[in-house]
């Protein structure tokens, strides 16, 4: 996959590693693509942010001294493009070597560089080592459906799984722990803990649970496998409301959490277990 300008992506490549600030690393991908392939071609039938977290963060002070934090920024749903995260990973190791004033300086500079990349307004937040212990792990308040009993030999992606199964309206808080996807340049498995709030006529819990679990071989970026499940149980279930945010564990120091909804919501960083 390459970029407008010919720019191979990063992500299964062999790269030499560079320590001087480099914005260039950066690798854009446009979010239309992959929603035209579900079907949304004008206008968006949701609003939400992807919410990244990198532990990885280290500059030099002007006397030579690293610095760490940890890197958290948020790109609207509506911005141009996502970014690769191998490409944010190289971007981010280019600070390790280089001087900055303060940390204020380095969160002004990333905020710019993502926003440049992304087309987009991303807003960025540098938290302190004085301050990490504030990174407390969360427990969502909700319905865990993995223990439901179920068998299921159907690992592709089934949106008929989903369905009501009452007609009295109701509202609910649905957690679980099951969901795979795989990256579609390496093919390594993604996991994820996701979270759907709705209100509507009652979704099936086993035939949703089942259509999680049937994203286990599916390939593609977090982002685009949030959106498919949205407007899956969109089309399917037909809820007044919808909210769906899942939570992907850590790789290569980043972790990468979208959420989407038909409603003006506003969400914070919940930090699961196994991130």
């Amino acid at each position: 996959m390459i970029d407008q300008n010919n720019k191979p992506m990063p992500l299964g490549k062999k790269i030499n590693y560079e320590f001087k600030y480099n914005p260039l690393h950066l690798f854009p991908i446009s979010r239309k693509d992959s929603r035209k392939n579900l079907g949304i071609t004008n206008k968006i039938p949701f609003t939400g942010n992807d919410i990244w977290n990198c532990y990885e963060i280290s500059w030099l002070d002007f006397s030579g001294k690293p610095q760490v934090a940890i890197a958290r920024f948020i790109f609207p749903f509506n911005t141009e493009n996502i970014i690769e995260s191998k490409s944010i990973k190289l971007y981010f190791n280019s600070f390790n070597q280089t001087c900055f004033k303060s940390h204020k300086d380095v969160k002004q500079i990333i905020a710019r560089d993502l926003s440049k990349i992304s087309k987009g307004k991303v807003s960025v937040s540098l938290i302190l080592p004085e301050n990490f212990l504030r990174e407390q792990i969360c427990n969502y308040n909700g319905i865990l459906i993995d223990n439901i009993d179920l068998e299921i030999k159907e690992y592709i992606i089934n949106p008929d799984f989903l369905f009501v199964c009452k007609k009295h309206e109701t509202r609910e808080k649905l957690f679980s722990n099951l969901l795979r996807t795989n990256c579609p340049v390496t093919s390594q498995p993604d996991w994820a803990s996701i979270i759907i709030e709705y209100s509507g006529k009652k979704i099936d819990h086993k035939g949703l649970l089942k259509y999680l679990i049937s994203f286990r071989e599916h390939t593609g970026f977090h982002e685009n496998c949030v959106e498919r499940i949205f407007m899956d149980i969109l089309r399917k279930c037909s809820p007044e409301k919808l909210l769906v945010y899942a939570r992907f564990t850590r790789r290569g120091g980043i972790d990468i959490n979208p959420y989407r909804a038909n409603y003006d919501v506003v969400l914070c960083d919940m930090r699961f277990p196994r991130q």
